[in-house]
C-alpha cells in the first residue's frame, strides 16, 4: 500500500500525530477519550507540574496554569498528577482543569499516613527508570522493592547505573551488574556515566518513545540524568554528600519534560520512602523465580518454611536460590499483605488464621521439646 493511501492517518491532516501535543504523547486513543470534552469546548493539555493545587498544563497553544479545585476529591488517589491528561477551559482568571482523562497506568506508593492511602507519583508512564548509583554500596531489597512498584503500575522497568565512571575496574563493574541482573529478572540493567556520556545513547534510544519516569534516591543522579537526556540543563543539580552518597532533594516537584529525539520524561524528587501500596502483581513479578518453584511445591498453600516437599526450600539448600533472595520475597509479601488487610476484610480474616496456626505450631514445637527434656 502507497504512503498516500487515505488509509494512512500519519498523512492526514489534523491526524494525532500531526497534533501539537504529539511530542507529549497525545495519539488516537486519547483523542477518542477527550472527544466529549472537545464537544463542550473544553481544551486539551497534559500536566507537566503540580504545585499546591494548581497545576501547570501544556495545550496546543502553550502552557498554561489552572487550579484543580474541580478535580480534587477526598481520595488521594484520584487528585491531578504529573502526567494526566486533562480538560481545561480556554480561558479565564483563574482558569480550571474541569476533568482528567481515565489513566493507562499510575506509578503508586502508600503514604506514611496510617490510613493506608495511595500516593500517585506520576500517570500514563510507559518506563520506569529506577536509577541506582554505584557511588554507594547496592541496596539490593530497595531495588526490588522499586522493581516491584514499577511492574504494578503497568509501565516497564528499566534499571539504570549510574556514576558508572566511579568503578574504573570492569571486572567490579560486571559483577555489580551480574548482581543487579539476578535482582531484576526481565528488566533491561545499563550503566551510565553521565559525566562522561558513556551508555547514554543506549538509554536515550530505549526512552525515545512514550512516557518515563525517573525514579531513585536522593543523590542517585536523576537530575544528573534529567539534563543528560533533555540535552541542556533543564533540572537544578548538587553534589552527593561525601559521607554517604546521599543528595540534598534538587528535585521537589515531579516535572514533565519533552526529549529532543522523542519521548517524554517525569523527573521525580528522591524518595526515601518506597511503601508497597496493593503490589501483589509486582512482588511476583520481581520474585518470578520464587514463584515458579512455588508452583512445584506438594502443597498449594505452602510458606516456604519447614513444609515437606517445598521446591523453594529445597532451591535455597541447594545452592539455586539465595537466601537473601528468599527473605526479601518473604518481607515484601508480608508488607503487602498487610497494607491490604487494612481495607480488605477477607485478607485480615486470612492473616489472623495464619497467624494462629504459626502461633500454635509454635506452642507445639516448644512442648514437644520440653517432653523430651523432661
Amino acid at each position: 500500500m502507497s504512503s498516500s493511501s487515505p488509509s494512512s492517518s500519519a498523512s492526514l491532516p489534523g491526524s494525532p500525530s500531526s497534533h501539537p501535543l504529539a511530542p507529549y504523547g497525545w495519539d488516537a486513543g486519547w483523542e477518542s477519550e477527550f472527544a466529549p470534552y472537545a464537544g463542550e469546548g473544553l481544551l486539551a493539555g497534559r500536566v507537566v507540574r503540580v504545585d499546591r493545587g494548581q497545576c501547570d498544563v501544556v495545550t496546543a497553544g502553550g502552557t498554561v496554569r489552572a487550579d484543580t479545585a474541580f478535580v480534587t476529591p477526598h481520595d488521594p488517589m484520584r487528585v491531578v498528577c504529573t502526567g494526566d491528561w486533562v480538560a481545561v477551559e480556554p480561558g479565564g482568571n483563574p482558569r480550571y482543569v474541569r476533568a482528567y482523562l481515565p489513566r493507562r497506568t499510575a506509578f503508586v506508593r502508600s503514604t506514611s499516613s496510617k490510613r493506608s492511602e495511595g500516593q500517585i507519583l506520576a500517570a500514563n508512564v510507559d518506563h520506569a527508570v529506577v536509577a541506582v548509583s554505584l557511588a554507594v554500596e547496592l541496596d539490593l531489597g530497595r531495588v526490588e522493592r522499586f522493581l516491584a512498584l514499577a511492574w504494578e503500575s503497568g509501565a516497564q522497568p528499566v534499571v539504570v547505573l549510574t556514576k558508572a565512571d566511579l568503578v574504573p575496574d570492569p571486572v567490579t563493574l560486571s559483577h555489580l551488574v551480574e548482581d543487579v541482573e539476578t535482582t531484576a529478572p526481565g528488566v533491561p540493567v545499563l550503566t551510565v556515566s553521565a559525566l562522561h556520556g558513556d551508555g547514554l545513547d543506549v538509554l536515550a534510544s530505549l526512552v525515545g518513545s512514550g512516557t518515563t519516569v525517573l525514579l531513585g534516591q536522593s543523590g542517585a543522579g536523576k537530575s544528573t540524568l534529567a539534563n543528560a537526556l533533555v540535552g541542556e540543563d533543564v533540572m537544578d543539580v548538587r553534589a552527593a554528600r561525601d559521607v554517604d552518597g546521599k543528595g540534598r532533594h534538587t528535585t521537589t516537584t515531579r516535572n514533565l519534560l519533552a526529549l529532543p529525539g522523542g519521548g517524554v520524561l517525569i523527573d521525580t524528587p528522591g524518595l526515601r520512602g518506597v511503601g508497597l501500596f496493593d503490589a501483589e502483581t509486582g512482588v511476583g513479578q520481581v520474585f518470578s523465580e520464587i514463584e515458579e518453584l512455588a508452583g512445584r511445591c506438594r502443597f498449594h498453600d505452602c510458606a516456604h518454611e519447614r513444609e515437606p516437599g517445598c521446591a523453594v526450600a529445597a532451591a535455597v539448600e541447594d545452592g539455586e536460590l539465595p537466601v537473601r533472595r528468599l527473605e526479601s520475597y518473604r518481607k515484601l509479601v508480608r508488607e503487602n499483605q498487610w497494607i491490604v488487610a487494612k481495607t480488605d476484610a477477607r485478607v485480615r480474616a486470612e492473616l489472623r488464621k495464619d497467624w494462629k496456626r504459626k502461633g500454635a505450631e509454635g506452642r507445639a514445637a516448644m512442648q514437644a521439646k520440653r517432653g523430651r527434656w523432661s
